[in-house]
């Protein structure tokens, strides 16, 4: 495997970016620290959803594809959430920000233009939710509204990917059409965010629950669980736990429906946000690595620790928001991040010791 250095400017910034997040959502939680911004704890979706995920999954696209134009989409991630933390009273880093998420449009459209297919055209659907979250929200729309489109955005990403990974199994039609159909309700659901945020939060909630639903069938993971090889195995406790998580957040927006802030609206949030999404990231961290970097990435019995804390964390912070119980929250929501900063630690130090060898 040849090492490509090319992609880590780009990936030092999104990482940069992460833990910028981090530190502003440790602040969100009540916790005490210094802070460069005052305004860095109102930064935390942004910084997390574009200066972050966003940047990487574009920069993951771009090393697949080999396009140079391509490199636009991160590069200006990268800048827009920098200049949004240095002049966060300037709406440039909003607008840069905006600009990456078109870049991400565009990308899909190549991809779907060579291959037009489900899988394809979800993950198209999911930059386009990007976009026009990003859109809303550079122009005045509420976070608790935008946020229904970052979180499509991701599953639609996610789910997209996981269609064309699944594709082993052979998915029947009527597998292909209920996946449409959940797909459908579910973006009907963040559409009517603009008008009937209460119905947006319920038709969503059916679209998570159903979409994990659908992958105890159609998702190779839950296949995996009891895989020979340690990392299969460990990369399908991953995805199985944040397709549980998906389904709890549906059954929260269903139960509670839509939150503007206060304890729900965070465990509403972070179930998807933390218990799917960062799941999915612990999963397929050891094959993006590999292929951003070229460098290979050796499985350890020490990636379970973060895994497991991440999701018992998770468990003692969304116990705390429905009971109410403050403290509870923020050391669940601290042993969050702990666990975050793990996983980072074990892939810098995996990729270290990959490059020593070589």
């Amino acid at each position: 495997m040849k090492t490509n250095k090319t992609p880590l400017p780009f990936l030092a910034l999104s990482l940069l970016a992460f833990i910028f997040a981090l530190w502003a959502g440790l602040l969100r939680l009540g916790w005490v620290l210094p802070t460069p911004v005052t305004s860095l704890a109102m930064l935390h979706g942004p910084l997390m959803i574009s200066g972050f995920l966003g940047a990487l999954i574009s920069l993951e696209r771009v090393v697949a594809l080999k396009i140079r134009w391509m490199y636009g989409a991160p590069l200006l991630a990268g800048i827009g959430w920098l200049v949004m933390l240095l002049m966060p009273k300037q709406p440039f880093g909003p607008f840069l920000l905006t600009l990456a998420s078109l870049g991400g449009v565009l990308i899909l459209g190549t991809i779907v233009r060579r291959e037009f297919a489900l899988h394809t055209v979800t993950m198209f659907l999911g930059a386009l939710a990007w976009f026009l979250g990003n859109v809303f929200w550079i122009t005045g729309s509420a976070i608790f509204q935008v946020v229904y489109w970052w979180q499509a955005f991701l599953i639609l990403t996610i789910f997209g990917e996981r269609l064309e990974l699944s594709r082993v199994l052979k998915p029947t039609r009527v597998g292909q059409y209920l996946f449409a159909g959940i797909i459908a309700v579910f973006i009907i659901g963040v559409i009517t965010s603009l008008d009937n945020i209460q119905l947006a939060a319920r038709l969503s909630g059916v679209g998570m629950f159903a979409l994990a639903v659908w992958s105890l069938t159609n998702d190779i993971a839950w296949r995996n669980l009891r895989h020979r090889l340690p990392l299969t195995r460990y990369i399908a406790w991953c995805l199985a736990l944040g397709f549980v998580w998906l389904g709890v957040g549906g059954v929260i927006h269903l139960v509670y429906g839509a939150q503007a802030t206060g304890p729900r609206y965070d465990a509403a949030l972070h179930v998807v946000f933390v218990g799917f999404v960062i799941s999915m990231i612990f999963g397929h961290a050891p094959i993006i690595f590999p292929a951003v970097l070229g460098v290979p990435i050796s499985f350890r019995p020490a990636f379970y620790i973060h895994l497991v804390l991440l999701h018992l964390s998770l468990i003692v912070r969304v116990a705390g928001d429905l009971a109410n119980a403050n403290t509870v929250r923020m050391w669940g929501g601290l042993l969050n991040e702990v666990a975050i900063l793990l996983f980072l630690a074990m892939m810098i130090y995996s990729v270290g010791t990959s490059l020593k060898t070589r």
